[in-house]
């Protein structure tokens, strides 16, 4: 029986372009780097108030990545939707989708982070 969740793996082509996203746009921390017994360039990173790890892995080997539309996403909480699009639309990273509301009222965004990979971001009402 399993007991929580630890990390997820997304892998990237550009390792410094995506790392630099979740830091610079999304405000997560590093939390480490290093290179697995077979040779993926890995970082692990976490967002405040989570223990849950984001694992960002680059393993050329494994080919060219395809990310397909609405194939998977990481949600994250935010307390200000509209001062985080703008924020990030500075940064290069408008949002790609909303926002919404949902039928509870809470606000939902999406935004690409690089290589396709899509991050919903909620502002619960």
């Amino acid at each position: 029986m399993v007991k929580r969740l630890l990390h997820t793996r997304y892998r990237v082509e550009d390792l410094d372009k995506t790392v630099s996203f979740y830091t610079d746009v999304l405000g997560l921390t590093e939390v480490s780097r290093h290179t697995s017994g077979r040779g993926s360039q890995l970082v692990f990173l976490k967002a405040p108030g989570s223990t849950e790890l984001i694992e960002i892995c680059k393993f050329d080997e494994s080919g060219p990545v395809q990310v397909g539309p609405d194939l998977t996403h990481l949600a994250f909480e935010v307390d200000d939707l509209a001062a985080f699009a703008k924020a990030a639309e500075a940064k290069g990273y408008p949002l790609s989708d909303g926002p919404h509301r949902s039928s509870g009222g809470s606000a939902i965004a999406f935004i690409d982070a690089p290589e396709g990979y899509e991050i919903e971001l909620i502002q619960h009402a």
